[in-house]
């Protein structure tokens, strides 16, 4: 049975001063009262902000021992369940994009403002801060189901499991939408159109495009990867070009050698050996995700691969559990990190 306890301060001090503060010495005031735990139930936090991406400071810990993790918005994981012995505080932060619509960008809105859920198996929530984040990165993506927001139970994409690999001062802004291919991903103003007027300079921008691009050729598909990538550039992004994630879909051999796991589609495209093509030809860097979970799956065979699926829950050799895509970002966080593409400081390697 999971416990809970939560510590509610009687009174916002703070909150008080400024209220009681005249119109001119509240000008002087330059950043808003944090908003705290007085926004919070037993087991979630709603914060009444507008679209934006915002820093948030929590207190784990109890009287007794806790366990303790933090989702957001559309399940998104925003850090890891952490385990606080009794009596004890630990404390961390993480850096979150609020926006609509909060998960797929051609889904439902969600609600607004900043949705928080605690969750772990003794959650221990002692104190939350929430304030507007100050010169903050953004990593935005750029992709299909495997790699979105999914809203529902079981299905994971490993974009919505990044997030509590990265500590305060990063932020994801999960723009992968299900069903895409490069083709309509450039065509619809909901995505692309949506997406590219909001990269800043320094952004990166992680592309992961293929598993819908069954009846692209390979000169339009490289037409568009090329066409993502310099639009990128265009305002100053950064773009890192994604391998797919592989199709669990074994030979009897024991290996994953074939065009179904490999996603070469049926006009013969072989999908990420046109993105490896891409990204050398353009000097993009590469995360070469094919190459690193065909490893995992076949090392762990046909049973012990099934857990990273949905196999045993839809029959599913495509799609992630949450499992499966918390072990994928852990993937894309390990390259980031050894392609020094964010500062080690910033992301959790533990």
């Amino acid at each position: 049975m999971r416990r809970f306890t939560i510590a509610v301060p009687t009174a916002l001090a703070l909150t008080a001063v400024l209220t009681a503060l005249p119109a001119t010495a509240q000008a002087h005031e330059h950043r808003p009262a944090p908003l705290g735990i007085d926004h919070c139930t037993a087991d979630a936090c709603h914060f009444d902000v507008p679209s934006g991406t915002y820093d948030v400071r929590v207190v784990l810990g109890g009287d007794a021992d806790s366990s303790t993790s933090v989702s957001g918005e559309t399940r998104r994981a925003l850090l890891a369940e952490t385990a606080v012995p009794a009596g004890a505080r630990v404390v961390r932060s993480f850096t979150v994009n609020v926006r609509t619509p909060e998960g797929e960008p051609t889904g439902a809105e969600g609600t607004p403002g900043l949705d928080l859920a605690l969750g772990g198996t003794a959650p221990a929530l002692a104190d939350i801060r929430v304030t507007p984040a100050r010169h903050a990165r953004q990593i935005f993506l750029v992709g299909d189901s495997t790699v979105c927001d999914q809203p529902g139970d079981p299905y994971t994409g490993w974009g919505q499991e990044l997030p509590q690999y990265l500590r305060r001062g990063v932020s994801v802004a999960n723009y992968a939408d299900s069903g895409e291919s490069t083709v309509t991903y450039l065509q619809n103003p909901q995505l692309w159109g949506t997406v590219q007027p909001l990269i800043r300079p320094g952004d990166l921008v992680l592309i992961q495009l293929a598993h819908n691009d069954k009846t692209t050729d390979e000169v339009t598909y490289r037409a568009n990867l090329e066409t993502l990538v310099a639009g990128v550039r265009e305002k100053g992004g950064r773009p890192v070009l994604v391998t797919p994630i592989v199709r669990r879909w074994f030979n009897a051999d024991g290996t994953l050698n074939n065009g179904t796991a490999l996603l070469v589609n049926g006009l013969g495209v072989d999908h990420p050996a046109v993105i490896r093509s891409v990204a050398a030809d353009r000097d993009v860097p590469l995360i070469d995700l094919t190459a690193r979970t065909k490893a995992l799956v076949e090392s762990l065979g046909v049973e012990g691969s099934k857990a990273l699926y949905l196999y045993n829950e839809k029959r599913d050799n495509t799609h992630t559990s949450v499992h499966g895509a918390t072990v994928y970002a852990g993937l894309v966080r390990d390259e980031l990190v050894a392609q020094h593409l964010v500062p080690r400081g910033t992301v959790r390697v533990g």
